[in-house]
């Protein structure tokens, strides 16, 4: 807690405030209420006749900024979603900056949630009043709110949020990361799972061995968090004792690049902020901080680089060679750290992606290895004892060359084969398998295969909306029309999911859907190039970091709705709120009617409900490839996944402009491109357009 002279000022001027303003009052109050998520703290939470009330104080200020508005707005909304006995009750935020003249109060419901209300702004003198109205008009006394302090808080944090929470903590005690997740994430949690890889690493240590785990879950269940978790864990370690420095003992590799920078970024700022929050006068550059956060943050192709240099070249054979100018020890102190925890790993490029990328990139010939086989190697040549952990994805496969997790068992067979194997049961399955994993299972030693049940992560906790999302999106991609219906009915209600024909209205209902700092943006999928009419090109890409960090007064900022992500800059991170463009290049077809009649005789072009295309030069083509039309249903999986709380769909009218001769202006928009799709979203599985949303909730109120 800060213990600074300004703070205590500030809580004797809150202490005193809230002595006049509540004299006569019944109720509880917590001063610096926690909210486990991001470590916030609310300034004042008071329980009055069954209305939770939270007070943020700005001491001496004399206006009511948009920051401190959004800031007591997300305490309020982190109560409302989070905290069990709050989900039913009247949730008031309250901003109070004591220097600022009084002004008129209107108290209005939020228009999405009637039951917390929209940011009330007072001084301290006109607190009471604030208080006596909205208890007249909303008090319910017959509420009994005696053990709303005992109740469990659980809330669901972004990838960022949880991240950053962690890393705050790598210097304390308090390593879980239980308090900042849904303890009814799953039976098997997250730190279950954390704790067990830390187990591998312990033992790997003790016996001297090197040692491969895997780590499974379905979408959302939380893989990035444990093995950010682990490398947090692990950040003070020393790979040396006799060392003058500590370096990381792990480091956290990814392939998903604008991850890994918004993930730095993030933390790095953060961490500048907590420096100056707790000594103003502490100059503290975000250079110092991206340094210590790089350490165990990084690109895996970066980290593939670095051990590139341990390759003698020019390389000959099937074999490499250790490079001795540039590593001691065969090898053993070029890599600082003992374990490398690799994200998405069953997207490691093949032996022919690698080669053919190392030939036209970095003038590297006759490269031997896929890299997982490469990977392994570098580690392979610690001395003493190494540990790969390899999170395991299944379903969102959008990048061709991908090797696929029995690549890694492979190596382990061919090449490693004192390497220990730790595995959950369903890395078999086919939703992580490649066709040949449970092949190199059969063919390990036996001695050194250990399977193990707590590495896999069975339930999503990516969104506390939106438990059915996953399913509901499989369904509606797979065209399996009843079970899409069903499992629209159980989402609907608590995960709002809208459709338009207009792009302006899609963003002005992302805006009214946004409270607080809840962010907001703009989805297309790659292959979306013919919506440049409506102002988005998705050649043009965003600087993600930005897109994903900064505020509405960043004209880069997903906020300001200008540029668009595609499924590449934004799988592995969600906003709250999402709006899909859905263009041309993926069309509900059923009767094939955008084909050509040659093409109808073609069975890969016919073997499902939707018509697959790519633009190339001025025109659209069809995609042939069952590979590449994979990639385009699971790129827009990515894209109808990563909204927390709700999405519009924007399907676009296209073009129904004709030239003299009765053709159209532009053939690429035709009409038909676009009315399939959104008939097959609105007619069929009942999703309700903007107006029909807006017609029923009012109806209703």
């Amino acid at each position: 807690m800060d213990d600074n002279v300004e703070q205590k000022d500030s809580w004797s001027h809150e202490i005193k405030c809230l002595q006049e303003s509540l004299a006569g009052l019944s109720g509880q109050i917590f001063m610096e209420y926690s909210i486990p998520r991001l470590g916030k703290r609310a300034d004042v939470v008071l329980l009055i006749s069954g209305i939770v009330f939270v007070l943020e104080y700005k001491v001496g200020e004399k206006g009511f900024n948009r920051a401190d508005i959004e800031q007591v707005w997300d305490y309020a909304l982190d109560i409302k979603y989070f905290h069990d006995a709050s989900h039913k009750l009247i949730i008031a935020p309250v901003l109070i900056a004591t220097g600022a003249k009084e002004r008129s109060q209107t108290i209005s419901r939020s228009s999405y949630d009637r039951e917390v209300f929209e940011p009330l702004c007072c001084n301290d003198l006109s607190l009471r009043s604030v208080i006596d109205k909205i208890v007249e008009q909303y008090g319910d006394n017959t509420i009994k709110l005696d053990k709303w302090a005992e109740s469990n808080f659980n809330p669901t944090p972004t990838i960022i949020q949880a991240a950053t929470t962690l890393y705050r903590r790598k210097n304390t005690k308090n390593k879980s990361i239980e308090d900042i997740t849904r303890k009814t994430a799953s039976d098997a949690s997250l730190q279950n799972t954390t704790d067990a890889v830390l187990s591998i690493v312990e033992e790997s240590k003790r016996l001297s061995q090197k040692s491969i785990c895997f780590v499974t879950g379905v979408p959302g269940a939380g893989k990035t968090l444990v093995g950010l978790n682990i490398a947090i864990s692990l950040f003070e370690e020393s790979k040396d004792k006799d060392a003058n420095e500590d370096k990381s003992l792990a480091v956290y590799l990814s392939g998903n690049g604008p991850l890994v920078k918004v993930l730095r970024e993030a933390l790095a700022r953060d961490a500048v902020e907590q420096k100056k929050a707790k000594n103003p006068k502490t100059k503290y550059s975000k250079t110092e901080a991206h340094k210590a956060v790089d350490a165990f943050i990084m690109d895996v192709y970066h980290h593939r680089d670095y051990v590139m240099e341990m390759v003698k070249r020019p390389i000959e054979g099937s074999s490499l060679v250790v490079n001795e100018e540039n590593s001691n020890d065969n090898g053993a102190t070029k890599l600082h750290e003992h374990v490398d925890i690799f994200d998405e790993a069953q997207r490691s490029w093949t032996y022919d992606q690698l080669s053919n990328w190392l030939s036209r990139k970095k003038g590297i010939s006759n490269f031997p290895m896929s890299e997982p086989e490469f990977l392994i190697w570098g580690l392979d040549k610690k001395i003493d004892w190494a540990v790969i952990i390899c999170l395991v994805g299944g379903g969102q496969e959008i990048n061709t060359g991908e090797a696929g997790i029995s690549t890694w068992l492979q190596a382990i067979n061919e090449k490693f084969t004192d390497w220990h194997v730790y595995y959950p049961s369903n890395l078999i399955e086919k939703e992580y398998a490649d066709g040949m994993v449970e092949e190199q299972l059969s063919k390990l030693n036996n001695d050194h295969k250990h399977p193990h049940n707590k590495l896999h992560l069975k339930a999503s906790m990516r969104s506390f909306r939106a438990e059915n999302l996953s399913k509901f999106v499989k369904e509606l991609l797979d065209v399996n029309i009843e079970d899409a219906k069903s499992q629209f009915e159980k989402l609907k209600n608590d995960y709002p999911i809208v459709l338009t024909r207009n792009l302006d209205k899609a963003k002005e209902w992302l805006r009214n859907k946004s409270r607080g700092t809840e962010r907001y943006g703009l989805l297309v999928s790659s292959q979306a190039y013919r919506l440049r009419p409506l102002s988005i090109d998705v050649r043009c890409k965003p600087d993600t970091v930005h897109w994903f960090l900064d505020d509405i007064s960043d004209i880069r900022s997903s906020l300001f709705l200008e540029d668009v992500a595609t499924e590449f800059d934004v799988q592995g991170l969600e906003l709250d709120w999402t709006g899909i463009v859905w263009d041309g290049d993926m069309i509900y077809d059923p009767t094939h009617s955008v084909l050509s009649a040659k093409e109808r005789k073609n069975p890969n072009l016919t073997q499902d409900s939707w018509t697959h295309r790519s633009f190339t030069g001025g025109k659209w083509q069809n995609i042939v490839s069952d590979y590449r039309r994979m990639y385009q249903i699971n790129a827009y999986r990515v894209l109808l996944t990563r909204a927390r709380q709700g999405m519009v769909i924007c399907v676009p009218e296209g073009n129904n402009t004709r030239n003299i001769d009765g053709d159209f202006q532009d053939p690429t928009r035709k009409p038909t491109f676009y009315d399939s799709t959104y008939y097959y979203l609105h007619d069929v599985i009942g999703i309700q357009s903007i107006e029909e949303a807006e017609s029923l909730d009012s109806n209703v109120t």
